[in-house]
């Protein structure tokens, strides 16, 4: 990567105002916290919702960053340091970063992913898809970042353009042809993707979500955000059976492709049918229309057939062999999505992230369809959140599940017990049988342990996290882990 750039070159393109000092200086970098300043870098003054960056040039100049872009016609510039005016910071600082990083988009093939559900699960289809048919691919998702043999925890679906930016430049250098990442409402708002010209986008559905506080006004200003990135992409596949599906596509830049059960699909959903199989549950169909495909999956729920047929549609797009397809969704597994661990063919164990109502009523209503002999789920609630979300979460339960293991999540900064006694005001209004565990391993234990034959357990509100945080400690632990070593206490076999 780069050491050293003029900022005169780095700042073309951009619609800018000099207002003191040379473009005609080099720079070593572009940063927009001031406490990544290591000296000669450009520090770009974002306005977020809490700080403003302007706040921030005093500190700036004086840990030696050779530039600062403005939006403020009022800010105070140190003597010594250039500085830019620009309309809006966080477009400028996205092609900043894109310049400073050699424009990596343009060596890749970019694949967004947007949606409400389904982004994660989708992503990692078409991420193993791509790399057993032999198109090095990375990934940027909620889960992690994937750049080549490097693998990093991720923090949001979509991080700040900079980090966007570097993290594809470092997929180049691992010799990525691909990268798929999830794109989302706020990553689109907040501009963290502006200036990528995608090659196919994906919109898998639209729900209410992410609505209030500092996030979206409304559903209209949501639903307008995610359709931001079919503006920025060649081609768009849409999920036509979505009540939404027309108004993603209406105004829509790109050329469009459907998928789904609607007649009129490019690539139609037919003969659908669910895997129920002891121990291991999962999803079949056949694809009409392009292609004539029978598709089976190892991954629960009628909502998989959508996200493992978006990405069927993408493989097809790009032209990736069928056998590597089917092969790739017979096997696959997302971490923490619906996730199977395999512990015994007498009862299947789940993991789930669905730690919101809506997310575990979708889980539990999918998995009732399975009609298994008792649906268990064990849960908890993150602390310092809502008291509503645990409320809703213990209603949920106790009216889906035959029985609820109500368990800690994330404390936080509460007592396990506090969030539980709220959890049990929404379980009170349900008909199923709960117990109360706060120690999660313990649950972890009492649920296999008392496991009968054709129960199905999900364990649910972690799902790919590895911790648990408590008064502002991560500590390890992972329900996976934690799960297999149980069950290897407990005696019980896969067999």
């Amino acid at each position: 990567m780069r050491k050293e750039m003029c900022l005169r070159e780095l700042l073309a393109g951009i619609p800018h105002v000099l207002i003191a000092g040379s473009e005609d200086i080099s720079v070593r970098g572009v940063v927009f916290d001031s406490r990544q300043i290591s000296g000669g870098e450009v520090f770009v003054c974002v306005s977020g919702t809490k700080v403003d960056g302007h706040t921030f040039i005093p500190m700036a100049a004086e840990k030696g960053a050779a530039a600062v872009v403005v939006t403020r016609e009022d800010a105070e510039i140190p003597a010594g340091v250039t500085a830019v005016r620009v309309e809006d910071d966080r477009k400028a600082l996205s092609l900043l970063a894109a310049a400073w990083f050699e424009n990596p988009s343009r060596k890749l093939t970019t694949i967004g992913i947007t949606g409400t559900k389904g982004k994660t699960t989708t992503a990692y289809m078409i991420y193993h898809m791509l790399n057993d048919a032999g198109v090095k691919c990375g990934l940027i998702g909620t889960v992690e970042i994937i750049m080549g043999e490097e693998h990093l925890h991720a923090t949001h679906s979509t991080p700040e353009s900079l980090l966007v930016q570097q993290y594809m430049a470092r997929m180049v250098e691992a010799g990525c042809k691909a990268v798929v990442m999830e794109v989302s409402s706020q990553g689109l708002k907040m501009d963290r993707v502006y200036g990528i010209d995608f090659d196919f986008g994906i919109f898998t559905n639209l729900e209410p979500d992410h609505i209030g506080g500092d996030e979206h006004p409304d559903f209209e200003d949501y639903k307008n955000c995610k359709k931001k990135l079919f503006s920025m992409c060649k081609t768009g596949i849409f999920n036509a059976d979505d009540e939404h599906a027309a108004e993603m596509m209406d105004g829509a830049t790109c050329r469009k492709v459907t998928f789904g059960a609607s007649e009129g699909c490019d690539y139609r959903m037919t003969d659908t049918a669910l895997v129920n199989e002891p121990g291991h549950k999962g999803v079949a169909y056949r694809v009409a229309g392009a292609r004539d495909i029978t598709v089976e999956t190892g991954i629960p729920g009628r909502f998989n057939m959508y996200n493992s047929l978006a990405a069927v549609t993408l493989g097809c797009e790009m032209g990736i062999p069928e056998e590597t397809m089917l092969a790739v969704l017979r096997g696959i597994r997302v971490r923490g999505r619906v996730e199977s661990v395999p512990v015994s063919k007498h009862f299947t164990v789940l993991l789930d992230y669905a730690h919101n109502g809506m997310a575990l009523r979708s889980l539990l209503s999918t998995l009732r369809e399975y009609q298994p002999k008792r649906l268990v789920c064990m849960f908890g609630c993150g602390g310092n959140r809502a008291k509503d979300r645990r409320y809703d979460m213990g209603e949920i339960s106790s009216k889906m599940a035959d029985l609820s293991v109500v368990t800690s999540d994330n404390p936080r900064f509460e007592e396990p017990e506090a969030i539980i006694a709220d959890i049990l005001v929404g379980i009170a209004k349900g008909p199923g049988e709960y117990v109360t565990i706060p120690d999660r391993r313990e649950a972890i234990s009492y649920v296999l342990a008392n496991a009968q034959e054709g129960d199905c357990i999900v364990i649910a509100g972690k799902g790919h996290e590895d911790y648990q945080e408590i008064r502002g400690v991560k500590y390890p632990m992972d329900d996976r882990q934690m799960i297999l070593e149980e069950a290897e206490k407990l005696g019980i076999s896969n067999v």
